[in-house]
């Protein structure tokens, strides 16, 4: 029989190869014993941590992370009071519990809270429903539509900024929050007070009730001040309005608005900041109303400011339901390069305004005639619509002829025909947002 032999060399070469593999000891795993897979055997940790669900309720105590490893559940009103702040990684997941009213689910921000929550398009930040079965890492679940609402609360800022509320008052509070609970109120008299940053955030299937006749919105903002930065927003599928700004002075910029229920954009008490490239897309037998609704000062005290409306369009999409826009109760500002698209709709969508009249048919303050007061206060630059449409502040209707008479005064005053937005959706929205995703756009 041949017998092979290794020499010297040969067996030290082996030996020196073999000290270069990996130890069958050297495995790598989670390592870290509070996360739901924690490997025992493992000696090296490999970022594969997981971790199980977070409850959140009631007020914050102190400043919290919130991180992308685990999955947050809000159970009833999370508060981020006075004094706190909340930071939300990117790629964040939040879900908001069923319930209706003193239970509804939503993240409030009291006055002098602060959030930050700056996602990325790689890893936005997402506020979703329990029923919702998106997981860790993914931008969208499978099992909710575009048409599925009111399966949450929403996400409520407050702060300190200018509004301009009922009988002159300088401060209010949130609808269906009771004043006694002491972190619903809003407003006051600076203008550049700061709540934080969000940024690629996306608000989902929410609008829940919390009281008769009162749904949250997906994004409320209740005199949030300017120092507050607000950018690359989507609402997708809410029960209520979009987003609302009740005064305030904070921008908002790269917002869409995707199949809201009610109104797209509303702007309330007098919100004087500036909302730029953004989107409202009506659809599908929701009950959607405006894409943008807009009113003016309540009270008499902070009546100064002015909205900005710039780079933007409100479309339907496979609906006859909802209005281009309402324009009313002293609304005051610009509208620049918007286009109102409702080609889908057989004669479109007329843009409306609201005329205020006295008991003889002369017209009083209202958005209507504030397109003619020197100098106007409310003036629209290069947008582009298929028509006005004057409507009178009384039901029924009494002043007829004046409202046929002033349609044609603005008819003229406004031309239709402007060059509109040039707000790309497809650039802004594709990659990271549920409409997006799911090639809705």
């Amino acid at each position: 029989m041949k017998r092979t032999y290794l020499n010297l060399f040969t067996v030290a070469a082996l030996a020196g190869a073999a000290s270069m593999l990996p130890s069958c000891s050297d495995k790598e795993g989670c390592t870290d014993s509070s996360a739901v897979n924690f490997d025992s055997e493992a000696d090296t940790d490999n970022g594969s941590c997981l971790y199980d669900a977070a409850v959140k309720s009631g007020s914050l105590t102190a400043d919290e992370t919130w991180t992308n490893d685990r999955i947050y559940f809000l159970e009833g009103k999370v508060v981020v009071p006075d004094g706190v702040t909340l930071t939300i990684e990117a790629g964040t997941i939040i879900k908001g519990k069923e319930g209706q009213e003193t239970l509804a689910s939503a993240l409030v921000v009291a006055r002098g809270g602060k959030l930050i929550a700056v996602g990325t398009a790689d890893m936005p930040i997402i506020f979703t429903s329990e029923l919702d079965n998106i997981a860790l890492g993914e931008k969208v679940g499978t099992n909710l539509t575009r048409t599925d609402n009111e399966k949450w609360g929403g996400v409520a800022i407050l702060g300190r900024a200018p509004i301009s509320a009922e009988f002159g008052d300088t401060e209010a509070n949130l609808e269906g929050i009771p004043v006694g609970d002491g972190f619903g109120q809003y407003g006051g008299s600076n203008a550049a007070d700061n709540s934080g940053t969000l940024a690629y955030v996306s608000i989902r299937h929410g609008g829940v009730s919390i009281g008769e006749g009162n749904e949250l919105n997906a994004l409320t903002l209740g005199g949030v001040g300017s120092g507050t930065s607000i950018s690359n927003i989507e609402i997708y599928a809410t029960l209520d309005d979009g987003i609302e700004c009740f005064g305030g002075t904070v921008s908002i910029s790269k917002a869409l608005v995707y199949f809201q229920g009610d109104d797209g954009i509303d702007l309330d008490q007098n919100y004087s900041g500036t909302i730029s490239e953004f989107a409202v897309i009506h659809g599908d037998g929701i009950g959607t109303d405006e894409g943008l609704e807009i009113d003016g000062p309540e009270g008499t005290t902070n009546t100064t400011g002015m909205f900005t409306l710039t780079n933007g369009i409100c479309k339907s999409v496979g609906t006859t339901e909802g209005s281009a826009g309402d324009f009313k109760s002293k609304a005051q500002g610009t509208v620049s390069n918007v286009t109102f698209d409702y080609s889908s709709i057989a004669g479109g969508k007329k843009v409306k305004f609201r005329a205020s009249y006295n008991a003889d048919c002369t017209n009083k303050s209202d958005a209507f005639s504030y397109l003619f007061t020197t100098p106007a206060k409310l003036v629209f630059n290069a947008c582009n619509y298929v028509g006005v449409s004057v409507y009178e502040n009384a039901d029924p209707a009494v002043c007829v002829a004046e409202n046929a008479a002033n349609q044609l005064l603005a008819a003229a005053l406004l031309d239709g025909t402007g060059v509109g937005g040039s707000v790309n959706i497809s650039t802004l929205f594709a990659s990271w947002t549920a409409a997006g995703v799911r090639g809705e756009l």
